[in-house]
């Protein structure tokens, strides 16, 4: 089991990397310049954005000395990272979409997995200066006007002040409010909004973009989120913890709690989020 001293070492670091790549991505965000987007062999986007931040992060991350699965590093084969009992889940920006409609709606996701769960989570929202963060059994936060810094050595003093616990709210909104991705919706995604509708007649439907749902989940903004498209680990691991820590969860389609991580294939089954105010 890891101790205190070493779980703030990893958190302290997992913070640092997310806002210089945070500084990074916003860079090239503000910049006059056109952004050239690749497709990768999955046919989803990809740019310079998306390779430096991931650059950023494994530098940085590096001096852990413990393995990193992200999004854009080399493709590990399941037999090489089987026996991990500890490493980063990252994805240096999530939202890739958002990031190119240029809407704001993107982040930068670290986890540090222990035995195969997130035990730390961060969700760095750049464009808006908001850092979520949580630690298993210890719960989740949010600190705001954390701006982007290329050069980031945050200390753990620094990290505790002027953070928020999660939730920020007492009871859920009246009506609920339901989130649904901005980009990645399916039909299945509005049966299951139906199916909440016949006992929520007046839910309001929102569209959201990457994995600042979780966070919006977690800080009750949002009640429920449902996600019937594709996802991959990394784009869920940080935000679980997020949410977990928060009193909400995350469940499959069957009803089982919680998302299996490192697994031979990364992708994830479909799931709903609930905040802790929907049971």
């Amino acid at each position: 089991m890891l101790n205190r001293e070493q779980i703030e070492f990893f958190l302290v670091k997992a913070y640092n990397a997310s806002l210089r790549a945070g500084a990074r991505i916003l860079e090239l965000y503000n910049s006059c310049e056109e952004i050239e987007v690749d497709m990768k062999a999955d046919n989803t986007p990809i740019t310079i954005a998306d390779r430096d931040a991931h650059n950023i992060i494994k530098s940085y991350l590096s001096q852990t000395r413990i393995p990193l699965l992200s999004e854009e590093g080399r493709d590990l084969l399941f037999e090489e990272r089987r026996n991990w009992d500890l490493f980063w889940m990252v994805d240096p920006l999530d939202g890739t979409k958002e990031f190119i409609k240029g809407n704001g709606e993107f982040t930068v996701n670290i986890a540090l997995m222990y035995n195969n769960e997130p035990v730390i989570g961060i969700i760095y929202v750049p464009y808006i200066q908001k850092m979520y963060f949580a630690i298993k059994g210890h719960g989740s936060y949010l600190q705001e006007h954390i701006v982007p810094d290329a050069e980031a050595e945050v200390t753990m003093d620094r990290l505790s002040q002027e953070k928020q616990k999660l939730p920020l709210r007492d009871k859920a909104n009246d009506p609920i409010r339901i989130a649904v991705s901005r980009s990645h919706n399916t039909p299945e995604t509005y049966d299951y909004i139906d199916r909440i509708k016949q006992r929520y007649p007046k839910a309001v439907v929102v569209e959201q973009g990457s994995s600042y749902k979780f966070c919006l989940i977690a800080e009750g903004t949002f009640e429920t989120y449902v996600r019937t498209s594709p996802t991959y680990e990394w784009d869920t691991a940080a935000g679980e913890v997020i949410l977990n820590e928060s009193g909400g969860h995350v469940l499959l389609m069957d009803g089982t709690k919680g998302l299996n991580y490192n697994k031979p294939s990364l992708e994830n089954p479909c799931f709903i989020c609930n905040s802790r105010y929907m049971q």
